[in-house]
């Protein structure tokens, strides 16, 4: 028996929990059910009249939307991914080659590794030909951590050397290479090395990292690195396993300095006492700044040895020269020029080294190593100004008379000048750690600098700052025909032959002026120690540069003979 069907009121819910969300309330009318054309449809579902084979009919059954015919399926449309009507792929256009051909890459083998390693990093990363491995490897091929390791320290020890960003990659990409390891990318900034390296397109990259955190400046010790890996690169009658190299790696770091502390700091005083003699100053003003840099050097050992950051040992090692002019000034003596004890030791402290670096890192398009470098060279320059803005200031309050004297020394003693800026140099190259056999030619280039220098500047009256650049650039271009004569870095030749046109005097005068309250004539003064500091680092950069374009540099053939350093147009 079927219970009968009581009305509308009976067949309402009791609460709205025994009512489906999705049943209308009672009350609401009901629109008609849309048809079956605007139901949704799912975001995967190809839309009307797109089909992915060709010969399939199309939904309205009038043909295949893409293929040939007529009506309407002629004009459905069709899917990116069917080739066009009439397309066949035995009647394809062959692919556009040059008339002249695809150009190969060559690396020559006579030139050195530095200018091989350096086109290479130029190319572009399709463009750059397969590696020739030229130490052995084993029958599973190179251990990939253990070179990569090996390419990390040997990058350590030439960036802390000093080295710019772009020869330490350079470096790196070459032990790379030589191991047999493909498609590696190293990375260099003024505190960290990288280096990844990816075994194929379907395998994960390995990528090893490792942080420089102690500086030395050790040329000697640079060299050797650079010998090493000539070996590694070179193919003829050399074979450097990992172990050995690991075990060269390791004496040149227990290799001890080759000069002793006594030497360093007598050529401390050598250095300051040569550069008094450049801006005037005789026999007595020698002795004088010889001992205040050597007093300096000494501070500066201490407080290196009591942990302090090299801020306060520049501006520690700034203040004992300067109290030596200072107590002169005080004595009234007449046949000494404070001046030029000051200058002489100001001379032994500016950072001209990473300054130099500094610039060349910016100039071959390393930025970040670059802009690193320098505010490491301003942190020392504002050292060096604190420690002698300090003894100025408190010889002013004694009463000394410190003013402004000649800054250009009369044309009467150039051999003098000649011999003084030699030793200069020669001091320089020994406080660098330099190998002996390299003292000799820097000390050379280091007089015909100031030779040319003082040609122009003092005897041609052209601008200062010119003539520096000038010097710099001719510094430059003997340093790298030296390397390349040597097969070895460029720094041993160049560093140390800047010496003499370092802006010690004008330094020194922007500093007296700015301790006198003389603002304008101390600040205009300082510019034009910055302006001879930049003109130098430039000078050295584009005097290298100009030794490469008359050098053969591997590149393409029937391509362009050298790459540019420059990864970007600006925009």
């Amino acid at each position: 028996m079927v219970a009968e069907q009581g009305g509308p009121e009976d067949q309402k819910p009791q609460s709205d929990e025994a009512r489906s969300a999705f049943v209308p309330p009672a009350g609401v009318e009901q629109s008609a059910a849309p048809s079956e054309d605007d139901h949704p449809t799912s975001e995967f579902a190809l839309p009307f009249g797109v089909h992915t084979d060709p010969s399939a009919p199309s939904s309205s059954g009038q043909g295949s939307a893409s293929g040939p015919g007529s009506g309407q399926g002629a004009d459905a449309p069709a899917s990116a991914f069917v080739p066009p009507s009439g397309y066949s792929a035995q009647h394809q256009q062959p692919v556009f080659t040059p008339a002249h051909g695809i150009p190969m890459v060559r690396l020559t083998k006579e030139a050195p590794w530095q200018d091989r390693m350096r086109t290479m990093l130029r190319m572009p990363v399709t463009e750059r030909p397969a590696p020739e491995s030229v130490q052995k490897t084993d029958d599973s091929g190179p251990a990939v951590p253990r070179v990569l390791d090996l390419t990390l320290r040997i990058g350590e020890l030439l960036l802390a050397g000093g080295e710019g960003a772009e020869d330490v990659e350079a470096a790196m990409f070459a032990v790379t290479r030589s191991y047999g390891l493909d498609r590696c990318e190293p990375t260099v900034t003024f505190t960290l090395l990288s280096i990844s390296h990816q075994p194929s397109l379907v395998e994960d990259p390995v990528t090893a990292s490792r942080t420089v955190r102690r500086r030395g400046t050790d040329y000697t010790r640079l060299a050797a690195v650079f010998r090493l890996i000539d070996d590694i690169t070179t193919a003829e009658h050399v074979e450097v396993s990992l172990e050995e190299a690991y075990r060269r790696l390791a004496e040149i770091r227990r290799n001890r300095h080759p000069y002793p502390g006594w030497v360093l700091t007598a050529s401390a005083g050598l250095l300051a006492g040569s550069a008094s003699v450049l801006v005037g100053g005789g026999v007595l003003v020698f002795v004088v700044a010889a001992a205040g840099a050597m007093l300096g050097d000494r501070l500066a050992w201490l407080c290196a040895g009591r942990g302090l950051p090299e801020f306060y040992q520049f501006m520690a090692a700034a203040m004992p020269p300067a109290a030596m002019g200072i107590t002169l000034t005080l004595t009234h003596s007449t046949d000494v020029r404070p001046s030029a004890v000051i200058t002489g030791g100001l001379f032994a402290l500016l950072p001209g080294r990473a300054l130099v670096a500094g610039v060349q890192d910016g100039l071959t398009g390393y930025y970040i190593t670059a802009g690193a470098r320098l505010l490491e060279v301003m942190y020392f320059f504002i050292g060096i100004v604190a420690g002698v803005l300090l003894v100025l200031y408190l010889g002013v309050q004694l009463g000394a008379q410190l003013n402004p004297e000649a800054r250009f020394v009369p044309n009467d003693r150039p051999v003098l000048q000649i011999l003084a800026s030699m030793a200069l140099t020669l001091a320089f190259a020994i406080l660098l750690q330099q190998e002996r056999s390299t003292v000799l030619a820097v000390t050379l280039n280091g007089g015909v600098a100031w030779i040319i220098y003082g040609a122009m500047a003092r005897t041609g009256g052209i601008s200062p700052v010119a003539a520096t650049a000038v010097a710099a650039g001719l510094v430059g271009l003997f340093g790298q025909l030296f390397s390349r004569y040597r097969y070895t870095s460029s720094l041993p030749y160049i560093t140390a032959a800047i010496g003499p046109l370092l802006p010690g005097s004008a330094t020194y005068f922007g500093l007296l002026g700015v301790a006198q309250n003389e603002l304008d004539t101390g600040l205009a003064s300082l510019s034009t120690a910055v302006a001879t500091a930049l003109a130098i680092a430039i000078g050295v950069n584009l005097g290298s540069e100009i030794s490469r374009l008359f050098m053969r540099v591997p590149g393409a053939v029937g391509g362009p003979a050298r790459r540019a350093a420059k990864r970007t147009r600006g925009f």
